[in-house]
């Protein structure tokens, strides 16, 4: 893993976005899908160093070379879910089938009077988990995220639901701790992904599908500093208007001392790594980075 995500530009227009939205809300989701497969097409021919990425990806995975069809539904997976994260920002739920496993788990945790951190990855969709949380089950969801990088979508989301967009903490911000802090000392919850590394982060090598790929610490050091419990999170989409939200507890030991601080951390990662992984070998085509994850190319 690199810092090549924040390199690569939106794709897409203003023009052609609110086009898509103005289909999805005018004429409903059906027909917004259909509209998916010639603009999947497009992007699956004229993007060639993002589906030599996730052709290398999906190598790694089912352990043979990815054929155009396979690659073709993995750009639709990730064009299905940006589709209906217009529809979770409008609250728009009734109409998908979501599942839940693990959501005990996470009530117990919420019962303890504390918040928690969300540790998910770009895989499949946050927007789900958010949605559902803010919607439904009137829990305080914060994401910790860097805008900067979208600004087309950042603004778009600031249109569709200016409530949704507030509940963004900028990474490296001057307040972002502070931010973080008052948000579980209420009992809320604190998302954060923790597959992709920003400026100024320390990462370790991992063992990720056989291979030495670079992971953040931070997000693992946010829970041990805030004291929080942590949740693994996996929103997979299954196609159709199916999803499964994936809540697993994910504990940290305090560390016993300074010196072992790094350690814990490390290792905390690793096994972080490897559930990662095995919901990507669950659900291949939720994996939506788009680029040299293991920094093949340079």
């Amino acid at each position: 893993m690199s810092l090549a995500w924040q390199q690569q530009p939106e794709r897409g227009s203003r023009i052609g976005v609110r086009a898509m939205i103005w289909v999805a809300e005018s004429l409903g989701r059906p027909v917004a899908r259909l509209l998916l497969y010639p603009i999947c097409l497009y992007f699956l021919l004229s993007s060639g160093a993002a589906r030599r990425s996730v052709a290398r990806f999906r190598e790694r995975v089912l352990g043979r070379p990815a054929r155009w069809p396979e690659l073709f539904r993995h750009y639709h997976a990730f064009a299905s879910t940006i589709l209906d994260r217009l529809y979770f920002l409008r609250a728009q739920l009734d109409s998908f089938d979501i599942q839940f496993h693990g959501l005990d788990v996470l009530d117990r945790e919420l019962a303890k009077g504390q918040g928690c951190v969300l540790l998910g990855a770009h895989l499949g969709s946050f927007e789900v988990v958010r949605a559902v949380g803010i919607f439904r089950r009137q829990l305080e969801i914060r994401v910790l995220m860097d805008e900067q990088n979208a600004p087309m979508v950042r603004s778009l989301i600031q249109e569709l639901n200016p409530a949704v967009a507030g509940t963004v903490i900028q990474v490296g911000g001057v307040e972002t701790m502070l931010q973080v802090k008052e948000c579980l000392d209420g009992g809320g919850i604190v998302g954060v992904m923790g597959d992709r590394m920003t400026q100024n982060d320390r990462t370790i090598a991992c063992k990720f599908f056989g291979r030495e790929a670079q992971f953040p610490t931070g997000p693992i050091r946010l829970a041990h500093v805030t004291r929080a419990p942590v949740m693994l999170f996996f929103g997979l989409y299954r196609g159709g208007n199916r999803y499964e939200i994936h809540l697993e507890s994910f504990s940290l030991e305090a560390p016993s001392s300074h010196g072992r601080r790094d350690v814990d951390v490390n290792q905390a990662v690793q096994r972080y790594a490897d559930r990662l992984e095995d919901f990507c070998r669950r659900a291949p085509e939720n994996w939506f980075n788009f680029y040299d994850y293991w920094n093949e190319d340079r």
